[in-house]
C-alpha cells in the first residue's frame, strides 16, 4: 500500500507540473485542426484478413503432435496434395513444425500485386516461432473469399534459452511477423467513385464540430457544397472524375477548423491508481471528510492447566482482542477552479489512495462539485 500511495502522489506531482506549464502558456478558446484529423471518408477503410497455415524449419520447438492431432492433420493433408501417401497408422512425432494463425490488414484500394505485413501467432503448444518459415497461407475476409496469399520467414522479436531444467527468455516467442509477407490476389471495391456526394465520418460525435466543418467547406467551395446529417455525419457534393474527386477530398481535408473543447472528463485506472483528466475539467467549492476506519482482530491461545491429582482435563481456549482506530477524518475544504492546475492541487491536498480517490471523486460528482464525466477502467 505504501509503494501504491507514493506512486500515486508521484502522478499527481508530475500531473500538476504539466497542468502549471499548460497554464502558463498564453489561453486559446480552440485549437485549430485539419478537417482530416477529425473525420475519415465512409467505405474507406482497411478490411481484416485471417487463414490457417503451417510453420516449418523450427529447430525442435514445434508442437507436440500428440496434444495437438490438429497439426497431424494439417501435414498428412498436406502430403496428400503432394502426392505423399503415408501410411494408414502412422504415427509422426514432429518437432519442427507448428500450427499457426495468420492475420493481415487489407488496405484501402489495395490491388493485386501489392504487398501487406502479416502477423503469425502459435495455435498450438510450440515453445518457439523463431527461425520458421511460413507455408503459402490463403488469408479469407469475412465474406469467406481469399483476398491474399502469406508466405515467407518469419521475424520473431525475441530469444530463448533452456537446459537441464533452467529456462530464460527474452520478450514473447510465440508469435512474429512477415514484413510484406502477403501478396494481395484480389481487390475490395470501394464506393469512393459512385455516385456525386461523398459522406465524411467524424471520429467521435460532436455537433459543434461538425457545424464548423460544414462552414469551412461551404465558404471555400460555395454554399450547398456541404450539408451536417447528424452529429456524426456531413456529406459534401463532389465531382464525377475519379481525379477531379481525389483533388477536390485533399483540398477539403487540408482545410482547417476551431475544435470545440473537448466533453470534461476524468479516467480512473482502478487497477493501476492512474488518474487522468483534460482540460475541460472544473470543480465547484466543496469540503471533503476523508479517514480510514482499521479493524484489527488478534487471537491468542490460552491454555488451562488443572490441578495435580484433580482428575481433570488440559482445556485450551482462544482469547480474541479488537481494535478500530480511525485515522484523519478531518473536514478539508477545496476551493473551486476553473483550471486543471487549481483541480489537481485540491485533489492532491486530500492525500487519499486511489482507492478511496475513486469514491470520493464520484461523492464529488453525484454532489454536483465535479463538473466532469468520470469514468472508471
Amino acid at each position: 500500500m505504501i509503494k501504491i500511495h507514493s506512486f500515486f502522489k508521484s502522478a499527481f506531482a508530475t500531473l500538476a507540473v504539466a497542468s502549471s506549464l499548460l497554464t502558463a502558456m498564453p489561453a486559446q478558446a480552440t485549437a485549430q485542426v485539419r478537417i482530416r484529423d477529425l473525420a475519415s471518408v465512409q467505405g474507406v477503410r482497411s478490411n481484416p484478413l485471417y487463414g490457417y497455415g503451417i510453420v516449418v524449419g523450427l529447430d525442435g520447438t514445434g508442437d507436440q503432435t500428440t496434444q495437438t492431432p490438429f497439426t497431424t492433420q494439417s501435414i498428412i493433408s498436406m502430403l496428400q496434395q503432394s502426392g505423399v501417401n503415408l501410411p494408414p497408422g502412422t504415427n509422426m512425432q514432429l518437432k519442427n513444425v507448428a500450427s499457426v494463425m495468420v492475420t493481415a490488414n487489407l488496405p484501402a484500394f489495395a490491388q493485386p500485386g501489392q504487398t501487406v505485413d502479416v502477423t503469425v501467432a502459435s495455435l498450438g503448444n510450440a515453445k518457439s516461432l523463431r527461425g520458421g518459415l511460413l507455408l503459402m497461407t490463403p488469408l479469407k475476409g469475412a465474406d469467406g473469399r481469399v483476398y491474399a496469399l502469406a508466405q515467407g520467414q518469419l521475424v520473431v522479436g525475441g530469444a530463448g534459452a533452456s537446459a537441464s531444467g533452467s529456462k530464460t527468455q527474452i520478450n514473447h516467442l510465440s508469435a512474429g511477423r512477415i514484413p510484406n509477407g502477403a501478396q494481395i490476389e484480389q481487390a475490395v471495391a470501394s464506393p469512393f467513385n459512385l455516385g456525386d456526394t461523398l459522406t465524411l465520418e467524424l471520429n467521435s460525435t460532436d455537433f459543434s464540430n461538425a457545424t464548423r466543418m460544414v462552414a469551412a467547406i461551404n465558404k471555400t467551395f460555395g454554399d450547398g457544397t456541404a450539408q451536417a446529417l447528424d452529429g456524426r455525419t456531413v456529406r459534401v457534393r463532389a465531382p464525377q472524375s475519379p481525379d477531379d474527386r481525389v483533388a477536390f477530398l485533399s483540398r477539403v481535408q487540408d482545410l482547417s477548423i476551431s475544435e470545440s473543447i473537448a466533453t470534461a472528463k476524468v479516467i480512473i485506472n482502478a487497477r493501476t491508481g492512474s488518474v487522468v483528466m483534460n482540460q475541460a475539467v472544473a470543480l465547484e467549492p466543496c469540503a471533503v471528510a476523508h479517514g480510514n476506519l482499521t479493524v484489527k482482530i488478534s487471537t491468542t491461545p490460552v491454555v488451562s492447566q488443572p490441578a495435580p491429582f484433580s482428575q481433570g482435563q488440559t482445556v485450551v481456549t482462544q482469547q480474541s482482542n479488537i481494535e478500530v482506530s480511525q485515522a484523519g477524518g478531518q473536514l478539508i475544504e477545496m476551493k473551486g477552479g476553473a483550471q486543471l492546475s487549481d483541480v489537481v492541487k485540491a485533489l492532491n491536498a486530500l492525500g487519499a489512495t486511489p482507492a478511496d480517490l475513486i469514491s470520493i471523486l464520484q461523492a464529488m460528482q453525484q454532489a454536483g462539485s465535479l463538473k466532469a464525466e468520470l469514468e472508471v477502467i
